[in-house]
């Protein structure tokens, strides 16, 4: 074998060896990036989940206070009826203590 088969040779296996190795790198770096997203994604919707509940929370906070305050409400509206009714009262003795003296 002469000099410069030799080296056409050794060009030829080192340009297939480039070959393997790039391939079997990007290989191993797809994997890596894919795990990597994966880790990601599992964290953005873990936070989803976490921003969910406490929306959830909050209306079901929000709905209680608004039971609450209707509850004040009519509460409210029956105290007013019961003071009206008892001023009524109130103006009726006035009037008849004013109609005795």
């Amino acid at each position: 074998m002469d000099w410069g088969t030799f080296v056409t040779v050794i060009s030829v296996i080192a340009a297939i060896c480039g070959v393997v190795y790039g391939a079997t790198t990007y290989s191993r770096n797809k994997k890596k990036d894919n795990a990597e997203d994966g880790k990601e994604s599992g964290v953005i919707l873990t936070e989803l989940g976490y921003i969910k509940s406490g929306v959830d929370d909050l209306k079901r906070k929000q709905d209680k206070q608004d039971e609450q305050l209707l509850r004040i409400l009519r509460d409210l509206t029956a105290v007013e009826e019961s003071s009206k009714q008892a001023h009524k009262r109130l103006d009726a003795l006035e009037a008849r203590i004013n109609a005795n003296t």
